[in-house]
């Protein structure tokens, strides 16, 4: 094995190849670019030359943000024989039956393979279960590159943190979570790393502890969501605020500040389903993980639900109602669609048989249409019985009352504000929040 891949990276004898060039990769390999040379792969030629115009197909980064690297945009596999230290950030979604889908994971696995060499480092940034990496991808490596694990190469585990639509923690001002399959290469991983994240590297015990490090962050997270959009539903049977109730406990210094909402994209509603995966292979049903995910699951159908039945309370047959949806990405400010739970709010109203128009400044009209089957309407009309704003993109946040007004068909309309954020403004409409 070569002890010297760091000092070869940083004095340009080799290169680093980063798979997989989405939200997570791009910025990564960008960021290399700027101090060793680097090749950027994707399988998706269009997205190559995008990047090539220094266009983001992701929509985070700017022109300016390709300037000044030492990147070469490819999707042929030979060119990443030129590299020697490979970083997979590919996705990790789950299929139809919220069971781990790893055929991306293990197809950047065989891509790698067909071009790993003898000395040559492969660390994954793909969010996994605990053991993933050595017992699922490393194996693809070997078969393909008929190589031999610790022998001719090693690998790493370092999961990615990038927070999709975050101008403040960016790649370099958050600390990196790194790892080796020994000492040697888990100090060369640190320190190639440690020349891009100017906040430091947390070196992990072992790859096993750093995927676990990363799965339950989100994990964390969405249980406690969960927890929040279940008082938000006791809350409402008893006719307060969760905002305001919120605002109140918030007061105490240890009080967890997390709000209700729908929980999608492709972190916190997918990284659980896959420890819950692992769990079950070892014997364990995890009763506070799944339970957070039921909730979470059902929160879009719980909002379509409430958005009917308050039609109804106002003397509105749901069958003749016109019902707006303000946002379709699974969060504000971003392009992501992935995983996004607007879907379920629209097969609940239209279950009742209400039309629904959905509008989007970020989202893309095909991208929809091609996953969840619905598209955008270019602009809202002024007919509609109820308006749901799901996401608070910052196009929204200054919506007014009359604003609201110019959209509603008649004084007996309803607002429905997932994240509380007109909670002040509307005064003569219904208005209802989580």
């Amino acid at each position: 094995m070569s002890s010297n891949i760091y000092e070869k990276l940083i004095n340009k004898e080799t290169k680093l190849a980063v798979i997989g060039l989405g939200y997570v990769g791009l910025p990564i390999a960008l960021e290399f670019a700027r101090k060793i040379d680097v090749i950027g792969f994707d399988i998706n030629e269009k997205r190559v030359e995008m990047m090539k115009n220094k266009v983001d197909p992701s929509d985070e980064l700017e022109a300016s943000d390709f300037e000044r690297c030492s990147i070469d945009f490819t999707a042929k596999i030979e060119d990443l024989k030129e590299a020697t230290f490979f970083i997979v950030a590919v996705p990790t979604p789950i299929d139809s039956g919220r069971m781990p889908d790893l055929s991306p994971l293990l197809g950047a696995s065989k891509t790698v393979g067909t071009a790993l060499k003898k000395g040559d480092y492969v660390v994954y940034e793909s969010t996994v279960y605990p053991g993933c990496t050595e017992e699922d991808c490393i194996p693809v490596l070997e078969a393909v590159s008929g190589l031999k694990f610790m022998d001719d190469f090693k690998v790493g585990y370092s999961p990615e943190r990038i927070n999709p639509g975050d101008k403040v923690h960016t790649l370099s001002s958050i600390i990196k979570v790194s790892s080796g399959c020994d000492p040697e290469s888990a100090e060369h991983i640190a320190k190639t790393y440690e020349l891009v994240v100017e906040a430091g590297v947390h070196r992990a015990a072992s790859i096993k502890v750093a995927e676990a490090a990363k799965i339950i962050e989100n994990t964390q997270r969405d249980v406690n969501i969960a927890l929040i959009n279940e008082l938000s539903i006791i809350f409402n049977r008893l006719g307060i605020n969760t905002y305001d109730v919120l605002e109140a406990a918030g007061t105490k210094w240890n009080f967890l500040n997390f709000k209700p909402g729908l929980v999608g994209g492709h972190c916190i509603g997918v990284d659980p389903y896959y420890l819950t995966h692992k769990a079950k292979q070892l014997g364990y049903h995890a009763k506070i993980i799944n339970s957070g995910r039921y909730v979470n699951d059902s929160m879009g159908f719980y909002v379509g639900k409430q958005t009917v039945k308050k039609m109804i309370g106002h003397g509105k047959n749901p069958m003749e109602s016109k019902v707006l949806i303000m946002g379709a990405t699974f969060k504000e400010d971003v392009s992501d669609i992935r995983n996004s739970k607007i879907e379920d709010v629209i097969k609940e109203l239209q279950s009742f048989a209400c039309k629904v128009d959905v509008i989007d400044p970020h989202a893309d009209s095909d991208e929809l249409r091609n996953e969840y089957g619905f598209g955008l309407k270019a602009d809202p009309t002024n007919d509609y019985d109820a308006i749901i704003v799901a996401v608070n993109h910052k196009e929204y946040c200054n919506f007014t009352e009359e604003d609201f007004k110019g959209m509603l068909k008649d004084d007996q309309g309803i607002i429905v504000d997932l994240k509380g954020i007109y909670r002040d403004k509307i005064k003569t409409i219904d208005y209802w929040s989580l």
